[in-house]
């Protein structure tokens, strides 16, 4: 059985591009973008972006826009990554919910935001790193790619 695909949201806070710096005990840091799997009840692909991002990030968002779906192997199968751009809206961090908040060993979430730059995203350790070559190549066109407010 193949695993269950997720979305990632490659979101602008104006010029800049919000990520995950997660330390996590035993592992070697790394970035990654909000988002996640998909759940049973989910209606849409975009409703599981705006249910993860509202989960991981107290976020409302807008200019939803598709961008590419990325295949990452992975042990039992390919894991289809559906990736969206969209403009950050606003941000309430006290709204979070969800374990990986409430678990110590989930480790921490630290919100940054990165110059749409491709020195930034190629000097980082983006997990997927699928997602990481995807942005390496791409970041300085995003705002012309995802829609306006």
């Amino acid at each position: 059985m193949s695993p269950v695909p997720s979305v990632r949201a490659v979101l602008l806070d104006g010029d800049r591009l919000v990520l995950f710096r997660r330390t996590v005990p035993g592992r070697e840091l790394y970035w990654s973008a909000p988002g996640g799997h998909v759940e049973p009840e989910d209606a849409s692909l975009e409703h599981t972006l705006h249910r993860e991002l509202l989960e991981e990030l107290g976020a409302t968002v807008t200019a939803v826009t598709p961008l590419t779906t990325l295949s990452c192997p992975r042990e039992g199968g390919v894991k289809l990554q559906h990736v969206y751009g969209c403009r950050l809206v606003s941000m309430d961090l006290a709204l979070r919910s969800g374990p990986e908040f409430s678990d110590p060993a989930k480790g921490l979430y630290e919100v940054v935001r990165l110059p749409l730059d491709p020195a930034e995203i190629t000097a980082i350790n983006l997990i997927p790193p699928e997602l990481g070559d995807y942005l390496a190549t791409t970041v300085t066109r995003l705002p012309a790619l995802i829609g306006s407010v």
